[in-house]
């Protein structure tokens, strides 16, 4: 949708998460291939492009985008010491979780307790927890 972010201040009210993040179920901005496409989290192939050219990690904190980001407080920037990843502790262990807070928590926990290992295990974890969520916004939709 061309005006999506003109539109996000006005659905604000609507944020189904607690901080300075936004989300929200049945967005009105996203279209109907919009939602093809975030259900199978095909949405997130062209992340591999920022992967390939050294700007994303597969596996560090999600990005948030700009007017989020500006809802941060001093504590919260620690969680730009990393490159941001595609996937990430949060999304694999409290996807579901509103708070903020978690999600800076898991972010901080897994800069702290950085290794190759520990991102091969989040990757692995990833996979059935797409595939979790294809399922469960197919539900979703046929309720």
């Amino acid at each position: 949708m061309a005006n999506a972010d003109e539109l996000k201040e006005s659905l604000r009210h609507r944020n189904e998460r607690q901080g300075p993040f936004f989300k929200i179920h049945d967005d009105p901005r996203i279209t109907r291939s919009g939602k093809f496409l975030r259900k199978y989290s095909l949405d997130e192939l062209p992340q591999f492009w920022n992967v390939f050219k050294g700007e994303m990690s597969l596996v560090g904190p999600r990005p948030h985008p700009a007017d989020d980001y500006e809802r941060y407080s001093l504590e919260h920037l620690r969680r730009l010491d990393v490159k941001p990843g595609i996937t990430g502790l949060w999304q694999v262990t409290a996807r579901r979780d509103p708070s903020f807070e978690t999600n800076m928590r898991l972010d901080i926990q897994y800069i702290e307790n950085w290794s190759l290992w520990f991102d091969f295990r989040i990757l692995i974890r990833t996979i059935p927890e797409a595939i979790r969520e294809g399922a469960d916004s197919h539900k979703c939709e046929r309720n």
